[in-house]
């Protein structure tokens, strides 16, 4: 599956536990939903990201990206020490400018 190059580095970051070059995929006033929780900014983004990834280990296998316009989806299966693992979610991302300006996370 062939991913637009932003995605493809917003994937590597989140592998790699690079929370300041995930956070870098975003707008300035991003903001992401996950867990019942919004985090806005990309710093807050930064610090969400790297929470989550130390504490769930988490690694993601992109399984399929649909796009249209500045809205697209990508599904992914996730890993990592917390219930259920694998599981599979969905990205819903809004687009501005090549950088995610939301994501919504939903399993």
């Amino acid at each position: 599956m062939k991913l637009p190059e932003n995605i493809a580095g917003f994937i590597k970051a989140q592998n790699e536990a690079d929370s300041a070059a995930f956070a870098s995929y975003f707008t300035a006033h991003a903001t992401v939903f996950d867990e019942g929780s919004s985090y806005t900014g990309r710093e807050e983004i930064k610090h969400w990201i790297q929470e989550a990834t130390e504490k769930y280990n988490m690694q993601v296998t992109p399984v399929d990206f649909t796009q249209n316009g500045t809205k697209g989806t990508l599904s992914v299966e996730t890993s990592g020490t917390f219930p259920g693992s694998p599981a599979m979610m969905h990205y819903h991302l809004a687009m501005e400018n090549g950088l995610i300006s939301s994501l919504k996370i939903t399993g």
